[in-house]
């Protein structure tokens, strides 16, 4: 790493009776891209706000270069005084230029003159976003920066940090969003930190590694690990493995639907047999819905069958909440028919958390103050519940307000879990949620036996958990389309259009005949087409575990000579990652072209 430009050496917190971190080294080089992880409670926000100077630290010696601009990015803005947007994002110690704030204002497409009081949670996150980049900061720190932001949005910001020429420090739950932008991984564990020179794509890979480790080192002494860390480490462990198997069985409903579904952007089925008809438990037919002179939806026809799970996706605005208010009875369409089946009983778990008082216990929320807690059907004490959530079973007398975020987003979870239902309906879950929580949401609906409609902006999330998406682009057009928001990225994507041959000139030589337009790829590209997926993602598994084997920090001092080989290994591998990518992307464009 390079110099660091700002650094906190023996950092401690004290939180309540005890520590909340204690001896942290903390270094951010010039053009470091840092993921923070950490799970919800553990004081990634915290950290965040001690690294700005926002807090004082208990331990610790906070130093920077003379010159070097921090900013924070905020959880949640603090627009309280402010009459507007603009009053808000102009007001910045650090006073950034009116122009600039107006340019990133065009390009997220927020009105600045909104009144602060009514602003929705994404105006108020763009706001912040123009506040803090106009600023010009050398070391940006973003805590959630994705929380309330459409899929638009997102992407305008992980281009913009693309081009970043300073360093940045992020805390998201959006894998894709971490994958995609870090390079670097601090890692907030049990009081600790720890730094590996890998992005949040190789993650995984070396806590497995940590994790094994330290439980051969248990071994070595005799010892157990504490309760608490054994349940935690083996539950996730094991999770991660049996996601991977679910992700298979997602495939399996995704094939089995996409055999249901007629021609594309229609989501007829090809064939209403009585048996089809006795699953469907939504069916919307000719479907429009207007709000003045605006068409938010226009013809919409799907048949929901029992056990979908379908994800809503779009811009903010384009109607994703009148499209789900509408599939489940809330609202009436002005035109076409939906019927919901008699037996539909929902479960909604919304943005607000509106049952989660701050003056409230966990125990009142879960189990109305009692000991027990009626899980579908079975009782279940409400310490053993609060585990199979991740939480410590001493939790269980805490008030709300105490808890994290993303803690009282999984309190929630766990609340409504245990209601019998067979819908499920589920509005941006996997705001503030934690890595190893969001793993285990994708557990539990995929477990469901239900129906799921799901709106979210998490587009990993989405490729995990949905077996269909609904696509909104604002113009009341909704696509339908058979597996995750990949599929619907796919589908949305301008195809490059063929170049039309210039008229030969008239005393030019004939040409000669055309070859046949071919029918279908050769051998060689057919091969390559099928073969390329699986190449693809060993590639990207020999990155992760090359990047995992360099996260071990004493490596370049013990066996330089394997340090440099695996940087150079992991960079030609990303060379042919990329190369039978661009490969792949030919072919499929080939095979789309021919039919």
């Amino acid at each position: 790493m390079a110099a660091p430009v700002l650094s906190y050496e023996d950092l401690g917190v004290v939180q309540g009776s005890g520590w909340l971190f204690r001896h942290l080294d903390i270094h951010i080089g010039q053009r470091d891209r840092l993921a923070l992880i950490g799970r919800n409670g553990a004081g990634k926000t915290t950290l965040l706000k001690l690294i700005a100077g926002k807090l004082d630290s208990d331990e610790g010696r906070r130093t920077i270069v003379p010159g070097t601009r921090v900013i924070l990015l905020e959880q949640e803005p603090a627009l309280t005084g402010f009459a507007t947007l603009r009053d808000y994002a102009l007001s910045a110690p650090d006073a950034p230029l009116p122009h600039e704030v107006e340019a990133i204002a065009d390009q997220l497409g927020i009105d600045l003159d909104r009144s602060s009081d009514t602003a929705s949670g994404g105006e108020r996150r763009r706001a912040a976003i123009c506040r803090a980049l106009a600023q010009e900061p050398d070391v940006l720190l973003l805590d959630e920066p994705t929380n309330h932001l459409d899929l638009a949005a997102i992407e305008w910001l992980e281009e913009w940090l693309a081009r970043f020429t300073g360093a940045f420090v992020v805390i998201s739950h959006d894998r894709a969003f971490l994958t995609r932008l870090t390079r670097q991984t601090l890692w907030l564990d049990r009081g600790g930190v720890r730094r590996a020179e890998i992005g949040y794509g190789g993650f995984e890979a070396w806590t497995e590694q940590v994790y094994a480790e330290e439980e051969r080192n248990a071994q070595r002494l005799d010892a157990k690990l504490k309760l608490e860390e054994h349940w935690l480490q083996r539950g996730v462990t094991a999770r991660r493995r049996r996601n991977q198997g679910r992700l298979a069985k997602l495939m399996e409903m995704r094939a089995a639907r996409k055999a249901m579904v007629g021609p594309q952007g229609t989501a007829a089925l090809a064939t209403a047999t009585d048996d089809a008809r006795s699953k469907t438990v939504i069916d919307a037919k000719g479907v429009t819905k207007r709000f003045g002179d605006r068409t938010i939806i226009k013809d919409f026809t799907l048949r929901v069958q029992r056990g979908d799970r379908i994800g809503i996706v779009g811009a903010n605005g384009a109607g994703k909440s009148t499209l789900l208010k509408l599939l489940t009875g809330e609202i009436q369409p002005d035109e076409g028919t939906i019927v919901q089946a008699k037996t539909l009983n929902g479960v909604v778990i919304d943005q607000q958390r509106k049952l989660m008082a701050p003056e409230k216990r966990v125990r009142d929320v879960l189990a109305d103050g009692g000991d027990w807690i009626d899980v579908l059907g079975t009782k279940k004490h409400v310490q053993g519940y609060l585990k199979e959530f991740l939480f410590d079973p001493s939790i269980a007398e805490a008030k709300i307000g105490s808890l994290s975020g993303g803690e009282r987003s999984r309190l929630l979870l766990a609340r409504e879990f245990a209601r019998a239902s067979n819908l499920l309906v589920l509005d941006e879950p996997t705001n503030d949620l934690d890595m190893e929580t969001l793993d285990l949401l994708q557990e539990v609906i995929s477990d469901y036996d239900g129906t799921v409609l799901l709106v979210s902006h998490d587009r990993d999330f989405l490729d995990r958990t949905v077996t269909i998406t609904l696509g909104l682009d604002g113009s009341g057009k909704v696509d339908v389309v058979v597996g995750g928001y990949d599929d619907w990225a796919k589908r949305r994507a301008p195809k490059a259009e063929p170049k039309r041959p210039s008229a030969p000139k008239a005393d030019a030589p004939q040409a000669a005949a055309a070859p046949p337009k071919k029918s279908k790829l050769s051998y060689k590209d057919q091969r390559d087409f099928d073969m390329l997926p699986g190449e693809i993602e060993k590639l990207e598994a020999a990155i992760a575990r090359d990047e995992a084997a360099l996260a071990d920090p004493d490596l370049f001092a013990k066996n330089p000579t394997r340090f440099d080989t695996l940087m150079k290994a992991i960079e030609t591998t990303r060379e042919k990652k990329d190369a039978a990518e661009m490969r792949w992307l030919e072919l499929a464009e080939m095979a789309d072209n021919l039919g």
